[in-house]
């Protein structure tokens, strides 16, 4: 795997984990019984993006790590997934990956 594909599937789980991280704590000002004027009565009192942000990345490594190790060591591939298509087989009768003329 290259830095560049790492960085990029490290920032897809990144993002992804921060939209479920998110809503964790959240207490909105018509919960808390405060809402302060001009402001939307959803808002949340205390966001906490900074320990969000920590979570998140926390969390996004470990993933990270799982998926890199998926992708570098292969210790199993498509053709072990009983759901997924037989990637040797195709195309059906094909005996090697040369193309037929």
């Amino acid at each position: 795997m290259t830095w560049t594909a790492g960085t990029a599937i490290f920032l897809v789980i990144w993002w992804t984990v921060l939209f479920t991280v998110l809503p964790w704590g959240v207490v909105s000002q018509h919960e808390e019984g405060n809402v302060r004027e001009g402001a939307d009565a959803g808002a949340p009192v205390k966001p906490m993006l900074v320990r969000k942000a920590l979570v998140t990345t926390l969390i996004a490594v470990v993933l990270w790590l799982g998926v890199a190790y998926l992708i570098v060591y292969r210790p199993i591939g498509f053709d072990d997934i009983p759901f997924m298509p037989k990637f040797r087989e195709w195309p059906a009768g094909a005996t090697d990956a040369s193309p037929q003329h």
